[in-house]
Order: structure tokens, then C-alpha cells, then sequence
């Protein structure tokens, strides 16, 4: 059944991608609505899961501060390890190496596979839990996969990635769950050890939201279509997490 239902995520991860390789002439406003979706995964979705498992074990303040911990490591990573250039306003001319653009793209695509991974693992967790659990969290991971499809072709795009790099992290985004809900069948993660990792991981989601994605979006198309979009990704991923957990 486990596995059935990550069969359902991979489809949803695909037909997010999908759409947003359809209408890649819209980026702009995709790129909007996908800097809120990645925003709003992490604060209404990765970070109260990662208090929720991890507070009673760790306390309230060290989880926020795993949060920044990832928040300032993915940014270290951004900055030095894959030579993310800055210029200043004098530098017109100036552009970024192809090489450093490309790898921060699929520097990113790596953390969403990596978030789907851990769907997946909680799917299967979950169900260990209780029926009851595996539901809600099912029902949790589903809703927003679609994003995440979009998330993973936008961020590959966005950094000068060709259509086939593109399909190709779609795909790896898409079996990501299935992989993930399969693994946990051979090990059981302490709620207290999953609390920290989704905490790391809603630092990495906003870097990427607020530090890549969102000043990308508006860059090129100033807008005020672009940040409605970008209300509207956080919006949607906000209503679907509650109605997932109703």
C-alpha cells in the first residue's frame, strides 16, 4: 500500500514538471508562484513537522537554530563552494560563469530530490505510526508534490539548464518518494533524528525561495502579476497543508 500510494506522488511530481516545461514562456510569473510555493513548504509544512518531532527532544530554540543552521549552509554552499559571483551595480557587462549557474541549479534540484526522498520516508513512517497517520501525512506530501514538480523544472531552468536536465531532475524528483517510502522497510528513524533533518531542510528551502528563486522571478519581469503569483504559491500550499490535516 506504501508503496501504491508513492506511485501516486511520482505521477504528481511529473505532471508538475510537466506544466511548468509547457509554459516555460510564462517563467516569470512560474518562477513567482513557485518562490511562494518553496516558502511556504517550509514555513507551513517542513518547519512545524520539524518543532513538532524535534521540540520535546531538543527544545524550541535549537530547533530554530538547526533551521538557520541550514538556511546559512546552503548559503555557504551558494556562495563559496559552487562560486556564486556578485557584481555591483557598476558591472553591466559582467556575467556569471555558465558553470557556477548550472551547478547551483542542480544544487537545487538535489535538496527538493532530497525533500522528496524524505516524503516518501515519512509516508512510510507514518503508516507505521497508524492508519490514521499515514493518511494525514499522505494526504500532506500529495498535495504539494505538484509544486515540487515545478519547483524542481523551475530551479533547473532558471539556471540555464537545458529541457533534457530539466526532465531528467524531474524524474529524479518524481521516484525520489518512491524510493524514499520504500527504504523504510529496512530501518525505523527516531522521531527526535527526522525533527532535525526537516529542520535543516527548512533552512535550505529558504535560501532557495527567498534568495534565489523569488529575486529571480522579479529580476527580469518587475511586475505586480509576479508577486501576486508569489502570494498565491505560498497561498495554495498553505490551504492545502490545513485541508491535509482537517
Amino acid at each position: 500500500m506504501v508503496i501504491l500510494i508513492s506511485i501516486f506522488a511520482f505521477i504528481a511530481t511529473l505532471l508538475g514538471g510537466l506544466f511548468a516545461i509547457r509554459f516555460k514562456d510564462k517563467l516569470h510569473l512560474i518562477l513567482g508562484f513557485s518562490a511562494g510555493a518553496v516558502l511556504g513548504v517550509a514555513f507551513f509544512d517542513l518547519m512545524p513537522e520539524a518543532l513538532g518531532l524535534g521540540s520535546q527532544h531538543y527544545g524550541f530554540t535549537n530547533m530554530i537554530a538547526f533551521v538557520a543552521a541550514g538556511f546559512l549552509f546552503f548559503m555557504l554552499l551558494d556562495r563559496f563552494v559552487i562560486l556564486h559571483a556578485h557584481y555591483t551595480m557598476h558591472d553591466h557587462d559582467a556575467v556569471e560563469p555558465a558553470t557556477a549557474t548550472t551547478v547551483r541549479g542542480k544544487l537545487g534540484a538535489t535538496s527538493l530530490s532530497l525533500h522528496s526522498f524524505l516524503d516518501g520516508a515519512a509516508i512510510g513512517l507514518a503508516f507505521k505510526v497508524s492508519l490514521a497517520v499515514g493518511i494525514v501525512v499522505t494526504t500532506a506530501v500529495l498535495v504539494h508534490d505538484f509544486s515540487d514538480g515545478i519547483n524542481t523544472v523551475n530551479i533547473v531552468l532558471k539556471n540555464k539548464g537545458m529541457r533534457g536536465e530539466a526532465l531528467k531532475w524531474l524524474f529524479i524528483d518524481a521516484l525520489a518518494p518512491v524510493l524514499g517510502a520504500a527504504s523504510t522497510l529496512f530501518f525505523t528513524v527516531p522521531e527526535s533524528t527526522l525533527g532535525l533533518i526537516l529542520a535543516l531542510f527548512s533552512g535550505f528551502f529558504l535560501y532557495i525561495g527567498a534568495s534565489d528563486l523569488l529575486p529571480e522571478s522579479y529580476h527580469s519581469h518587475p511586475t505586480k502579476w509576479t508577486t501576486v503569483m508569489t502570494v498565491v504559491g505560498a497561498g495554495v500550499l498553505f490551504l492545502a497543508i490545513r485541508l491535509a490535516g482537517v
